[in-house]
């Protein structure tokens, strides 16, 4: 009999920063390591990581990291976690292509990590464990589940899914693999969550291709297009429809280039060279205005939304959006980038080009829809259900479509990052809060990580501004030398409050005398008297907290 414990880092009650642990018999096996795109309230913090630090002492202990697919809320942890955890690291041909091309960014040197590429057919063995894989259709290209067998029956994590009948080989779900692995015994479905709450996908592919012809029928001058480079399945039927329509190809957006020209180079984007153009920067002569042009914006994000603007400001160097022009949104937007997008569609309706915003309900199928989940529910026949990757109405939804289809509430377990669910001796339970968890905010890189205070402090700053007060004090005279200045910034406007920070001053001035009759000046006192005092005041006189920095200069004199 195996002790099996499952747990998340991140990913559960939450979209993104997707990060599993299975441990079987103390082996821990990690799924997926991703990041999460901050929200507009965590000021100039870049992505968020699950916080990993609790696997360093466990690091004897792990077999490797298994990636589903190469999308940034499963991989791109990796360049940070690698540096304290350097463990084998297990992935599709794509997948890791675009791991190494990430990783290369970060200076890494390849050679002393432990990539290994595997296929669907892929078995490996550790002990009395293997770990396995099959094909799965999602957005992009080579996704797979990863099902981690044990003595007690296997653990099979689904990744992203949909069962869409893409004709593509590439994206092709291998449900001959989806049945062995019912066969054998499947003890839980690590199942993904997001898309539980929407109805049935049928025929959403036909209508978006039905949409998309006639935009281009319609259109006379050049079509541009915004997608998400790491759509490549979109950014294929954009290339294939504009193919039809004998119209020439161009790619804009620079990380969407590197993702794009990997999956050119190795096959999983099918563009013929003949018809991508590479648009020069606009100058007299140059327009990069010829009708039969297509231009995909790509990017993640809030990139495409920013290129759009760009163009319709006329400050892009490659495109000038006019009335001429088509423009068709294929981002609707992800969480964070709501704003940005509402202002770029103002943006683009002024600019008098013909708007074509592509329904956000066509565009969503790169989840499973709940018909969706109840089929690979039904496939696998798992004892126990586990809702991943998805925040808690989208995990309610899954418990709510596993009981619909004959499961015990109790077989279904809606978990927290933190929680561990126990396996032992076929009857699961459920340790709440039993792992700290946390996030690591990336601000730039990961050295010395921005915390909570940091982030309070933005947020200060952002709201109330902030108030420095700069004086020389000699500690032989025991006086003020010179002037005190005091500096605002976001604050209040310097030439309208001449009078309050008059004040200020003076507050000042009272304080440093209680400092300066003594035989030591005390300077941490000093400081922390000044600034609880000019806050005091501050509140009373403005109503506002801005934070108050005295620099007070010890000079000789």
């Amino acid at each position: 009999m195996s002790e099996i414990r499952f747990f998340a880092l991140g990913g559960l009650g939450e979209n993104g920063k997707n990060m599993y642990v299975i441990e079987v018999d103390k082996q821990l096996f990690i799924l997926d390591a991703g990041i999460k795109y901050p929200s507009s309230e965590l000021y100039g913090v870049d992505e968020i990581i699950p916080d990993y630090r609790i696997l360093i002492r466990a690091k004897d202990r792990i077999r490797g990291i298994f990636l589903s697919h190469a999308h940034e809320d499963h991989i791109s942890a990796l360049p940070h976690i690698l540096r304290d955890l350097n463990v084998p690291v297990y992935a599709t041909n794509f997948t890791m292509q675009v791991v190494m091309d990430m990783l290369k960014d970060e200076d890494y040197n390849l050679d002393d990590l432990t990539l290994n590429t595997i296929s669907q057919n892929s078995i490996i063995k550790f002990g009395n464990v293997r770990v396995t894989f099959f094909s799965t259709t999602h957005s992009i290209p080579e996704s797979v589940g990863i099902a981690v067998h044990t003595l007690d029956g296997s653990i099979v994590y689904t990744s992203d899914f949909t069962f869409d009948q893409s004709g593509d080989l590439k994206y092709q779900t291998d449900f001959r693999k989806i049945n062995e692995l019912a066969e054998k015994n499947v003890l839980a479905l690590l199942t993904e969550s997001l898309g539980s709450t929407l109805e049935l996908n049928g025929g959403v592919n036909d209508t978006l291709m039905h949409k998309l012809n006639s935009v281009y029928t319609n259109a006379d001058g050049r079509i541009i297009v915004s997608l998400f480079s790491s759509d490549l399945q979109k950014i294929q039927r954009i290339v294939d429809i504009s193919l039809a329509h004998h119209k020439r190809i161009a790619i804009i957006g620079r990380r969407a280039q590197r993702i794009v020209d990997i999956a050119i180079e190795d096959g999983y984007l099918k563009i013929p060279t003949e018809s991508l153009v590479n648009l020069r920067y606009i100058d007299e002569k140059n327009k990069n205005d010829d009708h039969d042009i297509v231009a995909l914006v790509t990017g993640s994000r809030h990139e495409p939304f920013f290129m759009i603007q760009r163009m319709c400001k006329k400050t892009d160097r490659l495109i000038h959006i006019t009335e001429k022009d088509t423009v068709i949104l294929m981002t609707p937007p992800v969480p964070g980038t709501e704003k940005m997008a509402a202002r770029t569609l103002d943006t683009l309706y002024r600019s008098d080009a013909q708007v074509q915003m592509i329904n956000k309900r066509l565009l969503t199928s790169a989840h499973a829809t709940a018909e969706e989940l109840k089929m690979m529910m039904n496939l696998l026949k798992p004892k126990y259900i586990i809702p991943t990757i998805g925040e808690y109405r989208h995990q309610y939804g899954v418990k709510k479509l596993a009981e619909s289809i004959g499961y015990h509430a109790e077989d279904v377990f809606i978990l927290d990052n933190g929680d561990v669910l126990t396996i032992k001796d076929k009857e699961a339970y459920v340790s709440k809060n039993d792992i700290s968890v946390g996030e690591i905010l990336i601000d730039g890189t990961a050295i010395g990580d921005v915390n909570d205070f940091v982030m309070k402090d933005r947020e200060l700053l952002a709201e109330d501004g902030a108030l420095l007060i700069v004086a020389h004090v000699s500690p032989k005279t025991k006086t003020i030398l010179g002037e005190v200045q005091i500096v605002t910034r976001g604050f209040v406007y310097i030439q309208e409050s001449g009078e309050l920070l008059e004040k200020v001053k003076n507050m000042f001035l009272e304080v440093s005398k209680k400092h300066l009759e003594g035989k030591y000046i005390n300077w941490n006192e000093y400081k922390r008297d000044v600034r609880n005092e000019v806050n005091r005041f501050i509140y009373q006189e403005t109503r506002r907290s801005p934070i108050t920095i005295p620099v007070i200069i010890s000079t000789e004199g």
